[in-house]
């Protein structure tokens, strides 16, 4: 596996301050993917033990929430393999840390239960249900840029779901969390100035 970068003390993408892991290889191909260079499995560099040895280092702080898995898609069958050693290694050693994951396969396709069956082929193994039980939180659902809004939070289009994973798995049906709800009002007005003042600063 390879991996394209990692982002330490990212309050972007999760809860808190987080290592942020954005791993190589997407089939998806989303329209307007803010990340294309990493659709290629052999961009990057690959994913040595000295690489996991700097994530586990990053980890360590009480300041830093817990490791978010990115990509490229980190749920591609090749990367699955990659990944399990090494987020069962992290929950094992930080058992407080959560750990999120963002992938555009749906819950149910990654489950095998439900969904595009050619998806479901791309992105369900013996292992997957093993991974998915080390993960708590599952941001799932490919971006599409027509549903792009930038109220929410977390995520990037509105058919995107935040899902409690554990909860998922123990009820039997799909849990959303509570951070599927959208942000405030206060927080979407200084985005918006922020974006309004780096146009500006463009022209």
């Amino acid at each position: 596996m390879n991996y394209a970068n990692i982002k330490f003390t990212d309050i972007a993408n999760g809860e808190g301050v987080r290592t942020s892991l954005f791993v190589s290889g997407c089939t998806h191909h989303c329209k307007n993917c803010f990340n294309k260079e990493t659709w290629d499995f052999n961009y990057g560099k690959p994913f040595t033990k000295e690489v996991e040895d700097k994530i586990f280092a990053s980890l360590k702080p009480d300041y830093i929430n817990g490791l978010t898995l990115l990509g490229g898609e980190p749920m591609e069958l090749i990367n699955q393999q990659g990944l399990l050693p090494f987020i069962k290694r992290v929950r094992q050693t930080y058992p407080n840390k959560t750990i999120w994951c963002y992938s555009g396969y749906l819950f149910e396709e990654l489950l095998g239960t439900g969904g595009d069956a050619k998806k479901i082929m791309r992105a369900h193994c013996d292992i997957t249900n093993e991974l998915l039980s080390n993960i708590d939180i599952l941001v799932d659902g490919e971006f599409v840029e027509e549903k792009k809004d930038i109220t929410l939070r977390f995520k990037g289009s509105s058919n995107q779901r935040i899902i409690d994973v554990k909860s998922s798995l123990k009820q039997n049906k799909i849990v959303l969390s509570p951070y599927n709800e959208k942000r405030n009002n206060k927080i979407i007005t200084m985005q918006k100035n922020s974006e309004t003042l780096t146009n500006a600063m463009s022209v």
